[in-house]
């Protein structure tokens, strides 16, 4: 692989895993709250599907994504699942204000299946690599479909490991000098956020059934 390209591909996964979005802010609110293990964990679920994406699209299935009901389907998906997450994290935080009882059992309690759940439904994920990296593959000269060219494709997911581990690290630092009410209050934040990120999404859908 030549070194522009690596270089490349490395910046376009930065591209798509730094702006501040719903995977970020459910990393921020588990690594502050648990520490590395569970922020790196969230982000691999999210690398896991953009690898997804990725391969549905270099193989030519991006007509698929693009089919008016999918887009539909997507969005509401995902929506329910950013509200039901901010909703979660918010009634966490309201719950040990009033007492200190054990948790109750939470659906995505796994950080990698939640951070999978929420790349692979999240509107922003799917403009990006329908956007951004199928404009890359149709802009060169001679189509790539070799499985060189898939497994060289595959090193924009290194960008985004970069950052994953980045993140991680500074919230594993910053949970142990962050006093523990600050960090509450984020995930709070963080929380809400989420919700609207889930319902702005729905409505993005709604609009889109609207116009069919």
């Amino acid at each position: 692989m030549e070194k522009y390209t690596l270089l490349q591909n490395i910046l376009l996964g930065l591209s798509l895993a730094a702006p501040i979005g719903p995977v970020n802010l459910e990393i921020i609110k588990r690594g502050l709250k648990s520490g590395f293990t569970q922020a790196f964990l969230t982000g691999a679920g999210a690398m896991s599907a953009d690898a997804t994406y990725l391969t549905l699209i270099f193989f030519g299935l991006i007509s698929f994504l693009n089919i008016p009901l999918m887009k539909i389907f997507l969005g509401v998906a995902g929506s329910i699942v950013l509200v039901y997450l901010g909703a979660t994290s918010i009634k966490e935080y309201c719950g040990k204000s009033l007492t200190n009882t054990k948790q109750p059992h939470r659906l995505f309690k796994n950080s990698y299946t939640a951070g999978y759940v929420l790349a692979f439904f999240s509107p922003m994920t799917i403009v990006w690599w329908t956007g951004v990296f199928g404009a890359l593959l149709a802009g060169q000269a001679t189509p790539a479909t070799s499985m060189n060219a898939f497994l060289s494709c595959l090193s924009i997911l290194l960008g985004c490991f970069l950052w994953v581990l980045f993140l991680s690290a500074a919230l594993h630092w910053g949970k142990k000098i962050i006093a523990e009410k600050v960090i509450r209050f984020i995930s709070l934040i963080a929380g809400i956020f989420l919700v609207g990120f889930g319902f702005y999404f729905l409505c993005r859908a709604i609009f889109l059934q609207l116009e069919l």
